[in-house]
Parts: C-alpha cells; structure tokens; sequence
C-alpha cells in the first residue's frame, strides 16, 4: 500500500507541474497531438485554447466508440478535459459524462475548460482509478486516454471498470502497452510518469481484463513507435534529459540511446471491451 500510495504521489505531482507548463505527461501535446493521436477537426471545433494546449494522451477513445446521446460516460484519469468535451458534445443534454482525476490542477483546469464550453452534463470527480467514485452498475461507456499504464495496480482498475458498466455497457481505452524492456528503463522513475516504465504487455492487458469479466476483449488499433517519435516523445515529456544520462554521456547522446533501445518495443493501443449481459 505504502508503495502504491508513493507512485500515486509522484505521477500526480508530475501532471500538476505538467498542467502549468502544458508541457510534459503522456502524449503531451504538440504539433504531432493531432496526427498521433487520430483526433479529427470535428472533435476539436470550436473547443477552449486551453484545452488542446494541456492534452495528454495516446490515442482517441471518443472516436471509434458508439456514444449515443443520453449515454452516461465515465473517463478515466480524464486530465483537462479534452475526451469529457467530445463525449459531453455526443451525449447531449439528456446524458452524463463524469471525468475520475487524482490531481487537483487537472481538476481544476477540466472543470474550467467544461464551464468555458458551455457543458453543464460534465463533472469532474476526484478520485483514484483503482478505487472509482461511481456507483455499480451505472455506466454506459468507461473511456481512458494513457491512463491506465501509470497505475499500480492495473487489476483493480479492470475491476473497476467491470464494477461500473452496466450489463452491456462498453469500454474503448487508449493506452501504451510493451514488450522487453531494457531494466534500466523499468527502473527510471522519469519513463514512469512518461507512461512507459510502468506499462505491461498487450497480452498482458487482454488477459487482466478477461479476467475482471469483460468479454469481446480485442484491439481495435495499434500505433508502434520508432526512435523518432520516442526521441520526440522523451524532448517533451522529460525536459530535464539528465534524468537519463549515464556517467560522461551528453544530454543528446542519452535522448537517442533511450530512444534507440526501446524502438519497438513501446505502442498505443485502442482496446475495446464489453461487461456481458443485457
């Protein structure tokens, strides 16, 4: 618990520097936000400048999912607010989109950016995605952007998401999965809130949530980075590059060696998932 209760103190406290610089986190963005992360312009019309400038994520949950108007949505670890906006445009007025975040400033901010975007159906929650404050039974769609990875204790969270859908009720996350990483890697505290130290395998993440009962269980998308983008990715996310240095090694040489060594071995997924029943 100890150690769990520390990782949630220090992702938490990284977002909250993250949300002031609008620099940082998972996916933070950038110019390639929209290109990486399959936003369309329809999405992102017409929503608060400050919104897209604090958006962290790998992917777009809303995109591919069948949201209905009058659906409750709930997003997890929902950031400042970006997918709360574009599921609280989808299920309209009669529906319900309940962003789950630990973090103050993003709360802050999530709640600033729905008031700005005239959304009275979203509300911000705190709380922690192993532990939901959402009613059993009460979801129709559980969303997730880059979230999940960072946890602890990934089970839990697929338990939770099997505890709030409704029978029928549907899942559809984004998130970072690998494979094979170098123990120097798992071992950096800086590629933990990044989203990488602290990611599992896509086998992995199928099989925890077949195992909180969640049925249909497939990924729908895949995105594999190569040293590039990793290497962009860690400019952004790690400003400070000597986090990743070993002794007589440049600030440069130590950005394409991280990202060299893990090319391959890191990508976003779309998975989807349903609670069985009605």
């Amino acid at each position: 618990m100890g150690d769990r209760t520390k990782l949630h103190d220090e992702v938490s406290e990284f977002y909250a520097r993250a949300v002031v610089r609008s620099d940082g986190g998972c996916g933070a963005a950038s110019d390639d936000f929209v290109a990486l992360t399959g936003y369309a312009d329809d999405d992102l019309a017409n929503l608060p400048d400050d919104v897209l400038a604090s958006a962290f994520g790998c992917g777009n949950p809303v995109a591919f999912s069948r949201v209905m108007p009058g659906d409750t949505v709930v997003d997890l670890g929902s950031g400042a607010g970006i997918d709360l906006l574009i599921a609280g445009r989808k299920v309209g007025a009669q529906g319900r989109v309940i962003g789950v975040d630990m973090t103050d400033a993003m709360i802050e901010r999530a709640r600033a950016n729905a008031a700005a975007a005239g959304l009275d159906n979203v509300e911000v929650r705190k709380g922690l995605i192993e532990d939901l404050p959402v009613d059993d039974g009460s979801v129709d769609w559980v969303i997730s952007n880059c979230v999940i990875n960072l946890s602890p204790d990934k089970s839990a969270v697929f338990a939770e998401i099997a505890r709030v859908l409704k029978p029928g009720g549907e899942m559809l996350v984004s998130d970072i999965v690998v494979e094979d990483l170098p123990d120097w890697v798992r071992e950096n505290k800086a590629l933990y809130s990044a989203c990488v130290a602290g990611a599992i395998s896509e086998g992995d993440y199928v099989a925890g949530l077949r195992a909180a009962g969640l049925a249909d269980v497939e990924v729908r998308d895949r995105l594999v980075y190569d040293a590039g983008q990793l290497e962009a990715m860690y400019r952004e996310e790690i400003p400070d590059a000597a986090k990743l240095r070993e002794a007589g090694e440049s600030a440069e040489a130590a950005l394409r060696r991280a990202a060299t060594e893990v090319a391959g071995k890191v990508w976003s997924i779309n998975v989807y998932a349903r609670k069985p029943g009605a």
